[in-house]
């Protein structure tokens, strides 16, 4: 089941901002994430913050989602203002499984948001999806109503993986939606992986990655598979119906999609992301990971403006009751100090190919790069240029890296 929230002061009734904060609006990048919180089935890995019918019973639905996305749409609208207008970089529809919502009404969230604020002429708008649930036909619809980019859950190529983590499409869904987004018209398609799943043998993440280069994306995400308590396969693991992942194989793993990756024209830009050109790249990701802003709409959405970050309420039928009320749906918010946002930035910018520079480390984290730096953990040209970049054998062990930055 969805994880706790963190903790913070109460956000006011009419979800107001400091002056400060909504002064320093239109000063960087501004994106938008939506949230969608409906899942025709749970996978046994997921905790995110998502629903399926049954869970929901006689909660808020699918039906009047929209509207509900809309109102909070204008309460945003409200709390900005209009000076001065922030124009909207990037857009991320997530869940959840965003495309179980009609194209229709997805068309008509971007609309609202355009309306709103007013989206860049270049702006990024991506959707997740999971592939059995987008055909021909509302692809073309989606990539009409505006949306330039489309994120597909594939996992796996191996149907016994697929299995374990409760995945409901076949094996060969994900490419051929793929293709199908490509042929709609998108600009740029994402495939995401999953590696390290109990079962998994090198042999089927070979043949994932294989598949993956021949359906022609752009983008590949990959991530190892993370145990969380409360889901269902944790529960299987602590019955001893499934062993736990294995760090080595993670690894083992990494190496293989970098080296596939690479080899297919793709380069990290992300611990976890490849691209194949720098036009590929998820602007909406890099706009998280390089401390810019953004408005989360829906239930137990994120929002970072002005140095402010606030969390709504999780489920749906009270973020709609908030709304219906005419209430922000916020819970909590926080704000952040100039230590935190400093973690937080040199955590983020680590992961990213660009790095970060060392002028901005304190003398204990200076300290710190150049021990990683002699154990071959950041790159020695780059360090040498004055920027910490962490080497392949870096990103394998990022989090001790960045415990090293900041001692």
């Amino acid at each position: 089941m969805p994880g706790v929230l963190p903790e913070g002061e109460p956000v006011p009734r009419d979800g107001a901002l400091p002056a400060a904060a909504r002064r320093a609006v239109g000063a960087r990048g501004f994106g938008v994430y939506v949230h969608v919180p409906f899942c025709a089935s749970r996978c046994g890995y997921c905790d995110f913050n998502t629903y399926t019918a049954a869970e929901l019973g006689g909660g808020a639905g699918r039906e009047t989602y929209a509207d509900t996305v809309l109102a909070e749409l204008a309460l945003a609208g409200r709390v900005l203002g209009d000076t001065p207008p922030p124009r909207v970089d990037t857009v991320f529809v997530g869940g959840g499984t965003p495309t179980l919502l009609p194209a229709d009404d997805l068309a008509r969230i971007l609309d609202g948001i355009d309306r709103t604020w007013g989206l860049a002429p270049d702006a990024e708008v991506t959707t997740e999806a999971n592939p059995e649930t987008v055909t021909p036909e509302s692809l073309k619809a989606l990539r009409a109503a505006g949306y330039t980019r489309i994120s597909l859950g594939m996992q796996s190529a191996a149907p016994g993986v697929l299995a374990i983590l409760d995945r409901q499409h076949s094996a060969g869904r994900a490419t051929a939606a793929a293709l199908e987004a490509r042929d709609a018209g998108f600009d740029h398609v994402n495939l995401d992986l999953i590696y390290g799943t109990p079962g998994e043998s090198a042999e089927d993440f070979a043949a994932s990655l294989a598949q993956v280069v021949a359906a022609g994306v752009d983008h590949v995400s990959a991530y190892a598979l993370i145990v969380e308590d409360g889901t269902r396969l944790a529960a299987r693991m602590r019955r001893g119906e499934l062993p736990y992942p294995s760090d080595d194989v993670a690894a083992d793993r990494y190496l293989a999609a970098e080296a596939a990756l690479a080899a297919a024209g793709f380069s990290w830009y992300e611990v976890s992301n490849w691209a194949r050109s720098e036009a590929a790249r998820c602007r909406h990701n890099l706009l998280y990971w390089t401390g810019d802003d953004w408005w989360g709409l829906g239930p137990g959405a994120h929002s970072h403006v002005g140095g402010v970050r606030w969390w709504n309420v999780k489920h749906p039928t009270a973020y709609a009751q908030r709304l219906a009320a005419g209430e922000s749906p916020g819970l909590a918010r926080e704000l952040l100090t100039p230590d935190e946002a400093h973690m937080e930035d040199v955590m983020l910018r680590l992961r990213l190919a660009a790095g970060l520079p060392l002028s901005g480390l304190d003398e204990a984290g200076r300290v710190g790069a150049e021990r990683a730096r002699a154990d071959g953990l950041l790159d020695a040209d780059a360090y040498a240029a004055g920027r910490a970049v962490l080497t392949l054998r870096g990103r394998l062990l990022a989090d001790a890296v960045v415990r090293d930055l900041l001692p």
